[in-house]
């Protein structure tokens, strides 16, 4: 009774601190649990073992998707660097011309793949510097470009290498084929961006707008890179490289999870692919270290957190304080539920991930949901995929910081934006259940 006391107070402090940023995710999830995991050693209600021992077993489960994380993001990142997508920009941006139906549809194949580095603030200044020139040439609505950039990146942020996925993935302690899951719904859900919600929005600007045409001088001056900086690390000549490399690791990771003999560690696939990366574009070894050290901050903040996860989880369970939340969990809901299991935490997942951040709900809310589904017959990859869910609906959530980056550059209300994009979110997120429901990924019902 009382361990199931400290576990409750330890998630209510947790999110508290996360909520009300008293303390950063960190920070959080290496000093609550230990605070708590100590009191529970004192007054005798944990299990045995040392917080050395708890903690070593946390980080062994989050290790390898630390490292696959940090290689990841690298190699998107200098991927970005080299121009990779610029081509991909203006071909877009010279496909759409002056048609409003075309420009809205480039919008939203440009923001999905600039969105494969998981970065949405990376995503928005992209696509936001490419498209605000051609909206406002054309006098087109600037809401329907906020709209599809964030829906396009909330698909794509289910990457492996995203916040949401890798977070799931330490917690549940799956290992990255869970991309070859969830990747017919991330491909559904891309297309029905790009062609029912921007092709819906086209008809509608065709008819407000007409067409107007647009000379390959008015292009070139809205798509030059004016930064000599930035034009001194792109590397357009390697764009047919760089473009093969990218598509071999990315099938190469979905094969390796339905073909043994081409199975290989992701973080060796992403290891090997930033080495090569890093040769072929700065051969310069000075160049190699500053695409590394300019990068290597956002990588190193997404990396510390999953180990800091593992900290949180080892901490949890270790003492015992997991079993006894889940314990008291499962007598809270129905018992009629519990085969439906997998479907109560996909729908739990959506408020879940939008009035908490995904901190608070992957590290403090799902290790119970998860405990209690371990128990009802779900399997760790089922609850992962089921609690990704809901993450079409999370960048809408006031607590998501790069969306009011977003919100500047474009001039966007919040409260009419959100209320836009839910209604397509809604969308996104029938076709994630429906498309993992279909597979059999994720069983609409355990008989108990």
């Amino acid at each position: 009774m009382l361990l199931t006391i400290i576990a409750y107070a330890m998630i209510v402090v947790f999110m508290f601190v996360i909520m009300k940023k008293k303390m950063s995710p960190f920070t959080a999830l290496v000093l609550v649990p230990l605070v708590f995991a100590i009191f529970a050693m004192v007054t005798g209600v944990a299990k045995k073992g040392t917080i050395g021992d708890f903690v070593l077993e946390g980080i062994k489960t989050t290790a390898n998707t630390g490292i696959m994380l940090l290689f990841a993001i690298l190699y998107f990142s200098i991927m970005l660097d080299a121009g990779l997508f610029d081509p991909i920009t203006k071909k877009m941006i010279y496909f759409a011309k002056g048609d409003p139906m075309k420009v809205l549809m480039a919008t939203a194949v440009v923001a999905a793949a600039v969105s494969l580095n998981g970065d949405g603030t990376t995503t928005t200044l992209i696509c936001c510097s490419a498209f605000i020139p051609i909206y406002k040439k054309l006098n087109m609505r600037m809401m329907d470009l906020g709209v599809l950039v964030i829906l396009q990146n909330t698909i794509m942020n289910l990457l492996p290498w995203g916040g949401p996925t890798a977070r799931a993935m330490a917690v549940l302690d799956v290992d990255a084929s869970i991309l070859a899951y969830v990747m017919p719904g991330m491909i559904l859900a891309l297309l029905y961006v790009i062609f029912v919600v921007a092709r819906g929005m086209g008809k509608r600007e065709r008819k407000r707008l007409g067409i107007k045409e647009l000379t390959p001088a008015e292009i070139d001056a809205m798509i030059e890179v004016t930064d000599p900086e930035v034009a001194g690390i792109r590397r357009p000549k390697n764009f047919a490289f760089n473009g093969i490399l990218t598509i071999v690791l990315i099938a190469w990771l979905v094969a390796g999870s339905f073909i043994k003999a081409l199975e290989m560690p992701p973080l060796l696939l992403f290891l090997v692919g930033t080495c090569i990366a890093l040769m072929v574009n700065y051969p310069n070894l000075k160049d190699q270290s500053k695409r590394i050290g300019a990068n290597g901050g956002d990588a190193v903040q997404v990396v510390i957190l999953v180990f800091a996860a593992g900290v949180f989880m080892g901490l949890f369970q270790g003492t015992g304080m997991a079993t006894a939340l889940a314990q008291s969990f499962t007598q809270i809901i129905p018992h009629q539920l519990a085969g439906f299991w997998g479907i109560v935490i996909a729908v739990i997942s959506a408020p879940g991930t939008f009035f908490l951040s995904n901190d608070g709900f992957y590290f403090g809310v799902l290790p119970v949901l998860a405990q209690a589904g371990r128990a009802y017959g779900f399997t760790n990859m089922q609850m992962a995929l089921a609690s990704l869910m809901g993450q079409a609906f999370h960048l809408l959530s006031p607590l998501v910081a790069f969306i009011y980056l977003l919100l500047r550059l474009t001039g966007l209300d919040m409260g009419a934006w959100q209320k836009e994009t839910a209604k397509y979110a809604l969308g996104v997120f029938v076709i994630f259940v429906v498309t993992i429901l279909l597979t059999g990924h994720m069983p609409f019902y355990i008989p108990q």
